[in-house]
């Protein structure tokens, strides 16, 4: 809409994107903070089933689950209301309503099934995961988006992926989906690190729009990507007025509904900012949070041992005694300086 008004009513304020930015950040924080707690109210008898073999201390929350619904939807409603709704932005939006329906019918399964068991088998959601991840890579590459792979610190592609690309930007947020989805087992964990990571995006983003920027720091161009900053920001928004009711101790959780999108967005803005590998830092703690997993499950599988006292990782902690409050602030910790290092890949190049 503030696009709209800049073209037609020539209000020049609305064509940057900077600006843009700003207010769909203020759009979304303030929807999700006026919507969530009409929300919580509706949704508290729809508890989040808390998995039994989880810490003694999981036992006791109570709060209900699928607050993602409203944080996404909230950022959808801000992003059709600042962008210009170009091919790049109308994927985001795909993306972000897929990944949350299908979180919905996986939370859904668990809260009228009273079990963290119930809903979307493990198959399933990957199944599912992968047929919407590749939906939107083949888009991609129908839309001939630039298929070169580049790396941290380096300024020219590494090489062509040509029709490859597909496979690998869908392995791209499929497992960022999964890792966020991993992640988000504490107060506040997974939406701190994801805020960090969706701001890092932003700026390449925003670089890569921008073509006297993206010439002089030697980024690939890629004309209307820059209106995916807004999309960053509107998220960033959102969460932060989800964060306002899901800080320690929660009074919502997000769900499958909010983690597999949020994942899912991460993975396909990095894809458009040409930041796949640099993901490695800018998703920091869901990779390790993952890497747990793998590591924990391969490790029982071949030796019969565990690597953890329980995975993923941030369980280890909260059984060797770490407060909630302490684990969730040293991650976010990290999460912080690795995307201030990946942040400095701009001009380290």
């Amino acid at each position: 809409m503030l696009y709209y008004f800049y073209e037609h009513f020539h209000i020049n304020i609305f064509h940057y994107v900077t600006f843009r930015a700003i207010v769909a950040f203020f759009l979304s924080f303030l929807i999700t903070l006026t919507l969530m707690p009409k929300f919580i109210k509706i949704a508290k008898k729809f508890k989040q089933p808390i998995f039994e073999l989880a810490p003694q201390e999981h036992q006791k929350k109570d709060a209900p689950t699928m607050g993602g619904v409203v944080f996404i939807l909230s950022t959808v409603i801000s992003v059709l209301l600042t962008t210009d709704i170009n091919q790049y932005v109308t994927l985001a939006i795909i993306t972000l309503l897929y990944f949350m329906a299908l979180g919905i019918v996986d939370d859904l399964g668990k809260v009228l099934g009273k079990s963290n068991q119930k809903g979307l088998s493990a198959k399933q959601k990957f199944i599912f995961q992968w047929i919407g991840a590749l939906g939107i890579s083949i888009s991609l590459y129908l839309l001939k988006f630039d298929t070169h792979l580049y790396i941290p610190f380096y300024k020219h592609p590494v090489f062509d992926m040509g029709i490859l690309a597909i496979i690998f930007w869908a392995f791209i947020i499929v497992s960022m989906s999964n890792s966020v989805n991993l992640t988000d087992g504490l107060d506040g964990l997974a939406t701190v690190p994801s805020i960090f990571s969706l701001f890092t995006l932003a700026v390449f983003l925003y670089i890569i729009g921008n073509y006297k920027f993206s010439d002089y720091l030697f980024f690939p161009f890629e004309l209307g990507s820059g209106e995916l900053a807004i999309v960053a920001f509107a998220l960033i928004g959102a969460l932060l007025g989800f964060l306002w009711y899901n800080a320690h101790p929660a009074e919502v959780f997000m769900g499958d509904s909010g983690s597999l999108a949020l994942g899912a967005i991460i993975g396909y803005l990095a894809i458009i900012a040409k930041s796949e590998i640099l993901l490695s830092l800018i998703g920091f703690v869901f990779i390790a949070e993952t890497i747990s997993v793998i590591l924990q499950v391969g490790s029982y599988k071949t030796r019969g041992k565990r690597v953890f006292k329980m995975a993923p990782i941030h369980h280890h902690f909260e059984l060797l005694n770490w407060k909630e409050n302490k684990i969730t602030i040293r991650f976010w910790i990290i999460a912080l300086i690795m995307n201030l290092i990946a942040i400095l890949s701009i001009k380290i190049r």
